[in-house]
């Protein structure tokens, strides 16, 4: 079984412990161990394995070598391979710098997004975040921090400002947004950030990664009904879709091919029942001129 280069598509700290632990949980199967006897050797439970095979917690590379040792691996090359794999993976992502604002459950959604070749998502209230003006963000932040002191909203705002740079990546994911009308009336920081969240959405149209669909009022009920959600694929054909919902105060990541099945079902009835790309700028416009002029 050959192991994963550290070279592949996925270079996100996230994406490579998904891929060693996708790799390891397969040298586990291949031997017929269980869970819980891969748990005992390295001193910890079978809980801890099946976090460390989906990749949601970072490896000790002394786990790493003694689960190799335990599965059979006895190649010094791929050995090697692996260890350094588990470093890499532990190497902390930018958005690190962020950790007094940046809840736990948010941050392996930064990993992902990071990687991610693909980003599909749809939005009911609000703006996609990679798609949110600074004035917009912090209109947002403010209505679920506002009791939060100056620099606290403003470190947040940063860190959604941050996330942007993955749009202008040389190897910049394509993103395709699905948006709500409401979205786009929804007043949010006055009319002046209104208007200008609207205007930027309109050059972001333009972007050639970038695909901007708007559902109309007129629409009616459609297939994602049960709210905002975004999907993002890989690169790297071993690394699985992962569907992301959002709550409250936590986050769920769906990976199982049946739940990621449904909501890409989901996503492409979305699309064809929102109106096509080349229409987005003209029905931004009317709603700038209907409200903003």
């Amino acid at each position: 079984m050959t192991a994963p280069s550290t070279g592949s598509g996925a270079t996100g700290p996230t994406a490579l412990r998904m891929l060693l632990g996708g790799h390891l949980r397969r040298l586990r199967e291949a031997e017929g161990i269980s869970r819980a006897d891969a748990g005992w050797e390295i001193r910890s439970s079978e809980s801890k394995i099946s976090r460390l095979e989906l990749g949601r917690v970072s490896f000790k590379e002394r786990d790493v070598d003694d689960l190799l040792t335990l599965y059979g691996v006895d190649d010094p090359e791929e050995r090697a391979r692996l260890l350094a794999l588990a470093r890499e993976a532990n190497a902390p992502g930018w958005w690190h710098r962020f950790g007094d604002v940046l809840p736990s459950w948010f941050q392996s959604y930064m990993g992902l997004e990071a990687t991610a070749s693909l980003i599909r998502t749809y939005e009911v209230q609000f703006v996609p975040g990679l798609l949110q003006t600074r004035a917009y963000a912090e209109a947002v932040v403010m209505l679920g921090h506002d009791l939060a002191g100056r620099r606290d909203v403003e470190r947040r705002v940063d860190l959604r400002m941050d996330r942007q740079n993955v749009l202008h990546r040389p190897d910049a994911p394509r993103l395709w947004t699905v948006l709500d009308e409401s979205a786009l009336r929804r007043p949010l920081g006055g009319r002046d950030v209104m208007r200008g969240q609207l205007e930027a959405l309109i050059k972001y149209s333009q972007y050639p990664n970038v695909i901007l669909q708007i559902i109309p009022f007129e629409a009616g009920g459609h297939a994602a009904a049960g709210g905002a959600f975004t999907m993002l694929r890989f690169a790297d054909p071993e690394l699985p879709d992962v569907i992301y919902l959002e709550q409250l105060t936590s986050a769920l990541y769906l990976d199982k091919r049946d739940d990621v099945d449904q909501y890409i079902a989901a996503m492409e009835r979305l699309s064809v029942q929102a109106e096509v790309p080349g229409r987005t700028a003209t029905i931004i416009d009317g709603i700038i001129d209907e409200l903003y002029s």
